[in-house]
């Protein structure tokens, strides 16, 4: 945006210097003129010597016309010193308080141009510009974070995508080339590739959607969430052989009802299909602690790393050896359920647990008591 041109803070500052300075002169002769220049008279009168004494040096005595005459001209050569010394003087000072927003405004043109490694760095102690600094640091270190995330997100959902594509190419060139082969089961082959890629075009819609926080909020209780998740989970986890319980309290947070069933739907799901071959448990408990609701969703599995346990909410990370060949997802179910988490400024918590599996825990704020009205 074109902007008139104005005079630069250096300069601003400068000047304030510089009048603050002169104003501060101008008192202190004020001071001298009130406090001494008053008092002495206008017109001296000077007695004439007494008859028969011995004359001597005649005695000068300056009235207030003759000190001001010799005060004047100093006076003003002393205030053009201070205006000269006054501006130079703040020229400097401005410039030397001005530096670190010197350094602050080219690390801001840097990270315009793309340049998100940057970082200033100030040293010296905490004051303003140092907060202001090391504020600016910590913008610029979650924006490359946020970047090389986005990155990665993209590269991972290209290849995601390319792959049902690749097939789906792959079996129409075997059908063209093969008009004679029966088409059955072709046509079934295309049909599960074509739901995955409808699945994972709609995860990916939806973790948009939750990044983006437009969402109508709501009072929504998780445990009423967690026992519909159950519910409508029951026929997978019976096919899987896993016993599912439910219990806790009520636990009552405000956001979209929609993505936190979305979420809990998610939990429970990841916590059925990356389990145990046979006899696996998966154990869903709600609460309130303090001003924070939490959802948690443990359960039985191949004992994991904690290392591996925290790269689980990157989109597209399954872990090795627990996933099964059906129902396996797309590899957004922990990422959707970091997004939805985040966009409800809840936290998500992932912890292997010592006999295997994994406990993901969610805290909510909590909903403000309902008064009826």
């Amino acid at each position: 945006m074109d902007r008139a041109p104005g005079p630069s803070v250096r300069l601003k500052l400068t000047l304030s210097y510089a009048g603050l300075l002169m104003v501060a002169g101008v008192l202190l002769l004020a001071v001298v003129w009130v406090f001494l220049l008053r008092y002495v008279p206008e017109t001296i009168f000077i007695a004439p010597p007494e008859t028969g004494a011995r004359p001597g040096r005649s005695l000068f005595v300056p009235n207030r016309s003759d000190l001001l005459r010799a005060f004047a001209p100093k006076v003003t050569a002393v205030l053009l010193f201070l205006l000269l010394f006054s501006l130079l003087g703040g020229w400097i000072l401005a410039g030397s308080m001005l530096a670190p927003l010197t350094r602050i405004t080219q690390a801001t043109r840097l990270a315009a141009n793309g340049s998100l490694s940057h970082r200033i760095q100030m040293e010296g102690r905490g004051d303003e510009f140092r907060e202001l600094a090391d504020a600016f640091d910590t913008m610029l270190a979650r924006l490359e974070a946020h970047d090389a995330e986005q990155r990665r997100f993209a590269a991972n959902a290209s290849h995601e995508l390319r792959t049902p594509l690749a097939i789906t190419q792959t079996l129409l060139d075997v059908a063209r080339s093969d008009p004679g082969h029966g088409n059955g089961e072709l046509v079934e082959r295309l049909r599960l590739v074509n739901t995955r890629a409808i699945d994972l075009t709609e995860a990916l819609l939806l973790l948009s959607r939750a990044n983006q926080r437009s969402f109508a909020r709501e009072r929504v209780d998780l445990s009423l969430a967690a026992e519909e998740a159950t519910e409508t989970m029951l026929p997978l986890a019976e096919k899987h052989g896993v016993t599912i319980e439910t219990s806790g309290d009520v636990a009552v947070s405000v956001g979209s009802h929609a993505l936190l069933l979305q979420m809990t739907m998610n939990l429970v799901h990841n916590a059925i299909v990356h389990n145990l071959p046979e006899r696996g448990a998966v154990w869903v408990t709600t609460g309130v602690r303090s001003r924070v609701v939490v959802l948690a969703v443990e359960n039985t599995g191949q004992k994991l790393p904690p290392q591996m346990a925290a790269t689980l909410v990157e989109p597209f990370q399954r872990g090795t050896g627990r996933t099964h060949t059906d129902q396996a997802g797309v590899g957004l179910g922990l990422a959707i359920v970091k997004s939805i988490a985040e966009a409800h400024d809840g936290t998500l918590t992932l912890t292997p647990r010592d006999g295997g599996g994994l406990r993901v825990a969610v805290q909510l704020p909590a909903a403000p008591p309902d008064t009826g009205r």
